[in-house]
């Protein structure tokens, strides 16, 4: 019995990571769950999954929740940062998947990996903003990191049985998203409504954002880089609109090896909770005649920017990507909310980098106030 912790339970791949659980009775036992804000969702998963640990962010939900479980003494309630730190280092769980988006993921990460328990990632900023901190430790502590994002799984899944160190290179596959092929011009009008039709995904609002501007695949280049040890540059970016190769490795002799499938997050997130086992699961397989062919071009970084300064941050390094990151988290929200366009996006975390000035190796400390600076520049 696999026991497991969902930081975020009730986001995209929350939902999904307790999808698999659900398949999966005699196999997982779901031993904390931890989320925002959204009190009614929380409440349902803990009596469907009768956790030890239910945390909330916001401390009137915390209140909220208390008062409708109160019939279940056996779960425990935390609130805020202390209640996700809690949770993260609780031992009666072996791994913990980190389903949140943002920074606030940073910390509980790090507290987990302290108590010896392996990570199913699918918090980016984790590594893009901490991997100087989060690698050396997993490695010292003996922990393994088990990537959630499809592309990250997808070039951990076919490096099975291959040395890292025969890498040339890692193709990291983008769908494009929904204005894939479009000009500025055309981008200047654009609505959250427009950028969040995704045509392949079922994702969270933000991601779905950061997928139209390519500022997600940029972010994902950076959790590459740490994840499998290799520098930037080697992790070539390619639009496939069909999303059916979801990334794959060049070795050095020139092998090309890619794992395909249909894009569905609960295949990796499957793959992450059962590795190195694969456990059967309820979905639709691929069918290549129904795909029939694929296609590959080359990212247009001169009109989608974000892909573009996302290697510039990460060429500068230190405390930049955090700034990278921070800023853009602050601009999407702006863009949600209808207060900028959809350009202004890039404008803004430029604006962030620009005005920064690098500390080289931060402490964690020191990245939470390069985020707290870039969103006051933002």
């Amino acid at each position: 019995m696999k026991r497991v912790s969902v930081l975020g339970s009730t986001g995209s791949i929350g939902t999904q990571t307790l999808e698999v659980a659900r398949q999966n009775p005699d196999k997982i036992k779901i031993t904390a769950l931890a989320a925002a804000k959204n009190v009614d969702l929380m409440e349902k998963q803990i009596r469907e999954f009768m956790p030890e640990i239910a945390v909330m962010d916001d401390e009137n939900a915390a209140k909220d929740l208390k008062d409708r479980i109160k019939d279940l003494s056996s779960v425990k309630v935390l609130t805020g940062m202390e209640g996700s730190m809690e949770m993260a280092s609780d031992p009666c769980s072996d791994i913990i998947v980190t389903a949140i988006v943002g920074m606030i993921g940073i910390r509980p990460t790090i507290a987990a990996i302290e108590a010896g328990k392996d990570i199913a990632l699918a918090n980016k900023e984790t590594l893009v903003c901490a991997g100087h901190i989060i690698m050396p430790l997993a490695k010292e502590k003996g922990i393994k990191i088990l990537p959630v994002d499809s592309e990250h799984s997808a070039i951990f899944q076919s490096l099975q049985g291959s040395p890292a160190d025969r890498i040339e290179k890692i193709i990291l596959t983008c769908s494009g998203g929904p204005f894939r092929g479009m000009t500025r011009d055309e981008l200047a009008t654009k609505t959250p409504e427009d950028a969040l039709k995704h045509p392949n995904w079922n994702m969270g609002r933000k991601i779905t954002i950061d997928s139209a501007s390519l500022v997600n695949k940029g972010l994902e280049v950076m959790e590459a880089a740490w994840l499998f040890g290799v520098g930037h540059e080697r992790v070539c970016v390619t639009v496939h609109p069909q999303s059916v190769l979801h990334s794959a490795v060049e070795f050095k002799d020139g092998a090309v090896i890619g794992q395909m499938g249909t894009p569905d997050m609960k295949l990796p997130i499957n793959y992450a909770l059962f590795y190195p086992d694969r456990m059967p699961m309820k979905s639709e397989k691929l069918d290549l005649f129904k795909v029939g062919s694929m296609t590959f071009e080359k990212p247009d970084t001169d009109t989608f920017r974000g892909l573009a300064l996302a290697y510039e941050a990460a060429n500068i390094g230190g405390t930049m990507p955090t700034v990278f990151n921070a800023a853009n988290e602050e601009a999407v929200a702006r863009f949600l909310d209808h207060k900028i366009g959809f350009l202004d996006i890039y404008d803004e975390i430029e604006k962030a980098m620009r005005a920064h000035k690098v500390i080289s190796d931060p402490t964690v400390s020191q990245i939470l106030d390069a985020e707290k600076e870039a969103r006051e520049n933002a």
